[in-house]
């Protein structure tokens, strides 16, 4: 059977949950339909998700349309919460993208949009609760192709909008206007088409127009537009249908090398790991050995494919499903399973967490339980970029907003009985290298006090290149090990710099290399104090990258936002100067009848300064929409994690200390 992997994705209260709900009760998996505001859905099974009526953890449910399983993916909708929408992006093969028919287009749903047309992802468009006082579905429409994509077709009409009784009628081959303007889109991409149409108008009848529409959607060229109501189902019928016409289906190749992707990692009811895995090929059984990552052969104890609305127990699933996996250890979020597929569940999409906060045991003695329970939930949300400072006895946790803090404290409470409070939410930084820097140190000279010896150069890269490692001498001039040694240790070293913080896209060269090959005495056993180790080299490369990295130098940079500020014409002149006392930086102000539109860049960390100070600037009428932009130089003195002239070691002997820590000594 054909499958269709679908995710129903929008910005936070569009009702996307609620659409969910809709399609399992019409393609008859409830009997009964579920409500988020009475914490009945199928799919908020989290206590947190139901009494604060949002959806925090990604969740799979299926069903089956004609001859297609459709597994449906909701995804959460607040912000604080994209690092799930990150790891589903990776196994979807179409999207439903909602929109609130009153409050239209917001900030997610521009983020949303541009990474499906991106990721050119076949994407429907929903506007949804046009039964609502306010909702105007024309407007939303227009915003959808100035904003979002004008590669857009209307499927539909609504009539009395903004009342309980709003309906929709679909378009069809009667409505001229609506083929008219589908002549028009499809023919404005399709040179084939419009060679046609200019030779005969008459050749190209309605149904070859609704199959080039399908097949310009399956490629992600064009976004039909559907519109309707989820709580009265008015238009739903509609959707239902485009899903099923517009959308691309799969047939996997059950024979073929297996091939998928962990894309989210849960715990079971006795703590064991549960991998949600999307499967693109083969077929993976109970009992199997499969490789997951770098493990070669994790043992597959128990299967549970999704299917008809719930969990089953299975022997096996097939290319096309997703499925839970039991027995997989070592699995990690974004691991390839069997041969790696051509796209990955855990490629970066959004931008990284700008926030991190300190989080602390309400009681000392849980400090040992707190660290344990972190891991388990960086392994369901890596994001978070767990990081223990074992100086100063702290463990830090990166964060999206102040709403993740809230679900973090709750479910360490609810979970594991582990209470905690939280320190001042801070900027999370980056360090950028300025110039290229090396250093080296050679075995047995002085003051290097390892068996190693590891030269390192390290030079600035374009940004989003990431960290790069080569070698500068040849492979076979030292084990292999040891080699590894040093990569992993150099990209765990670059976690901090010289100011305490991350340095992203650089590449490190290492120059020179050497080591004691292994030496016995006379009667055989092994004499580890004449032998380089990888434990060595470990030790010696944080001393060395960090030298490289003095000489090089690095300037800290601050994550900045891109902001959008509506506001009545007449509280611009108080208003500007506010944003420059935040730092804010204006690049744009326009005129709109009695309002004017302010465009900008902000300090990430001054974000919420401002979203504070808007209702009194603006007497409540100010519509402020941000998203993270890039990083820019701080302006002024360097924030810092760790300062050098406050530690009482000097530089040397602090480097050896690092060098330690990170060996594990």
């Amino acid at each position: 059977m054909k499958t269709l992997n679908l995710g129903i994705l929008a910005h936070v209260d569009a009702g996307k949950t609620s659409l969910t709900e809709r399609l399992l009760h019409d393609v008859g998996v409830t009997d009964q339909l579920g409500r988020v505001d009475a914490g009945s859905t199928q799919t908020d099974t989290l206590a947190l998700e139901r009494q604060r009526g949002i959806t925090i953890r990604s969740a799979v449910v299926s069903f089956v349309l004609d001859d297609v399983t459709v597994n449906l993916i909701d995804t959460p909708g607040h912000p604080d919460f994209i690092a799930e929408v990150e790891r589903v992006l990776g196994v979807l093969d179409g999207a439903v993208l909602v929109i609130s028919a009153v409050e239209g287009v917001q900030p997610q749903t521009r983020v949303l949009m541009r990474t499906l047309r991106r990721l050119r992802i076949p994407t429907l468009i929903f506007i949804n609760k046009v039964d609502r006082a306010g909702a105007d579905p024309e407007r939303v429409f227009r915003a959808v192709a100035e904003k979002l994509t004008p590669a857009v077709v209307a499927m539909g009409s609504v009539a009395v909008p903004g009342t309980r009784g709003a309906y929709c009628t679909p378009y069809g081959p009667t409505d001229l206007a609506f083929t008219d303007r589908l002549l028009d889109l499809l023919t404005g991409q399709d040179d084939v088409l419009l060679a046609d149409w200019v030779a005969d108008t008459s050749s190209l009848p309605y149904p070859r127009l609704r199959a080039a529409l399908a097949t310009r959607t399956s490629r992600a060229l064009v976004q039909p537009v559907y519109a309707g109501s989820a709580i009265t189902g008015a238009g739903v019928d509609a959707l239902i249908a485009g899903i099923t016409e517009l959308l691309p289906t799969v047939q996997g190749d059950v024979d073929a090398p297996l091939s998928g992707t962990v894309f989210a990692i849960e715990r079971g009811p006795a703590g064991e790991k549960i991998a949600l895995v999307r499967l693109f090929a083969g077929t993976i059984r109970v009992r199997d050995r499969v490789r997951v990552g770098a493990v070669d052969a994790e043992l597959v104890t128990a299967v549970r494919v999704v299917a008809h609305g719930a969990d089953v127990v299975a022997s096996a699933v097939e290319a096309g499903h997703i499925a839970r996996l039991w027995g997989l250890k070592h699995a990690r979020i974004g691991d390839p399973v069997g041969v790696p597929p051509e796209r990955g569940g855990a490629d970066r999409h959004f931008a990284p967490p700008t926030l991190e906060t300190v989080v602390v045991p309400t009681r000392p003695a849980d400090r040992v339980a707190l660290h344990a329970a972190l891991i388990q939930l960086a392994e369901q949300d890596p994001l978070i970029n767990l990081r223990q400072d074992d100086r100063r006895h702290e463990i830090t946790v990166s964060l999206y907003g102040e709403v993740q803090k809230e679900v973090i404290q709750a479910t360490l409470a609810d979970d594991f009985g582990v209470g905690v409070t939280f320190r001042e939410t801070s900027t999370v930084h980056v360090e950028r290298v300025c110039g290229v820097g090396e250093a080296v140190e050679v075995i047995a000279v002085a003051p290097n006090p390892f068996l190693a010896t590891v030269g390192l150069r390290i030079a600035p890269a374009p940004t989003g290149a990431g960290v790069t490692f080569r070698l500068g001498v040849e492979l076979g001039s030292m084990p292999p090990a040891f080699f590894t040694a040093v990569e992993e240790t150099v990209r765990r070293t670059l976690r901090q710099g010289l100011h305490g913080w991350e340095v992203p896209d650089c590449e490190v060269t290492m120059t020179h290399a050497g080591y004691w090959a292994r030496q016995s005495h006379s009667h055989g056993t092994f004499d580890k104090s004449m032998s380089s180790t990888a434990g060595d080299f470990r030790n010696l490369t944080p001393l060395v990258l960090m030298a490289a990295l003095a000489r090089a130098g690095t300037r800290v940079h601050e994550p900045v936002h891109r902001f959008r500020l509506e506001v009545p014409g007449d509280v611009l002149g108080t208003l500007l100067p506010a944003l420059t006392r935040l730092d804010a930086v204006p690049t744009d102000t326009t005129g709109q009848g009695a309002s004017y539109l302010v465009q900008g860049e902000i300090p990430a960390g001054l974000v919420h300064a401002l979203e504070r100070r808007l209702p009194a600037l603006t007497r409540g009428e100010g519509v402020l929409e941000t998203e993270f932009d890039c990083y820019r130089p701080v302006r002024g003195p360097a924030p810092v994690r760790t300062r050098w002239d406050n530690n009482p070691l000097d530089r040397k002997e602090y480097l050896l200390a690092v060098a330690r820590r990170v060996g594990g000594r």
